[in-house]
């Protein structure tokens, strides 16, 4: 099939600037990329056109044998990551790290796995108070039922003698790549869920959530002068976090009678 021509893929002039041309590929990597076309075979293709246009016209060395000899003159540098760092452009890595968060896009940034910690949610409480009470202060004993840290296990969620291991499928990584003609694009692992790791043994109190539910009694002073609607905030009275994460805060709601 023949190929289109790079400035009509991009919907810009022959004498397009530098600018003008990163715009132009900007505006169709948004609109056609894979994660945001789902099963849209279409727009993974004219993602991809739109990338091997961009990998051209944005050096100005590929772009001027391109202008001179059409597709003949660029065939073996259009599919090379060397040709994709041009003076004065953001590499096409660059450009989707920056449109869609991707931190290696093209495995040549030294991919880093997302750390897997996840901070405990925040717990709200309603708590009905007398007009009297709201004038005049009064501590409240409230009993808070929420998630909290596995004693067993630790909050690891794995039984006693073992531990999580490296999913296989991501290579603990929390990614797992997949190639999309020249360039490669990670997604979230689905067996691990991001964390990177797996718990083939699981604790038998959490079932492997490293939580457990529990009722915790608090005492909350509720100062003078407080109205329906107050909001106090009890710091680290939340639920736990997971994978040793931060715990959450508790936020009592105050309605006067």
């Amino acid at each position: 099939m023949n190929k289109r021509d790079y400035y009509e893929v991009l919907a810009v002039s022959r004498t397009a600037t530098d600018q003008e041309i990163k715009s132009a590929y900007r505006r169709l990597a948004v609109k056609y990329h894979p994660d945001k076309n789902p099963n849209d075979a279409s727009a993974e293709e004219k993602f991809k056109e739109a990338a091997e246009a961009y990998s051209v016209l944005s050096n100005p060395e590929q772009r001027q044998r391109y202008d001179r000899f059409g597709h003949a003159g660029v065939s073996s540098g259009a599919a090379g990551a060397g040709s994709w760092g041009a003076p004065g452009f953001g590499g096409i890595e660059d450009i989707l790290g920056d449109l869609f968060g991707f931190g290696d896009v093209f495995g040549g940034r030294g991919g880093t796995r997302r750390s897997s910690a996840q901070r405990g949610a925040d717990l709200r409480y309603d708590l009905e108070i007398t007009l009297e009470e709201a004038a005049n202060g009064m501590t409240a004993q409230l009993r808070i039922p929420r998630l909290e840290s596995c004693d067993t296990c630790k909050g690891s969620g794995a039984a006693a003698g073992s531990h999580p291991e490296n999913c296989t499928t991501c290579a603990g990584t929390g990614q797992v790549r997949y190639q999309q003609g020249f360039f490669s694009v990670a997604r979230t692992c689905h067996v691990c869920r991001g964390t990177g790791k797996v718990i083939k043994n699981p604790c038998p109190d959490c079932k492997g959530t490293g939580r457990v539910e529990r009722e915790k009694q608090l005492e909350v002073k509720v100062p003078a002068g407080v109205e329906t609607g107050s909001r106090l905030r009890v710091t680290g009275e939340g639920e736990a976090g997971a994978q040793g994460g931060a715990t959450g805060d508790l936020y009592v709601v105050i309605h006067v009678a």
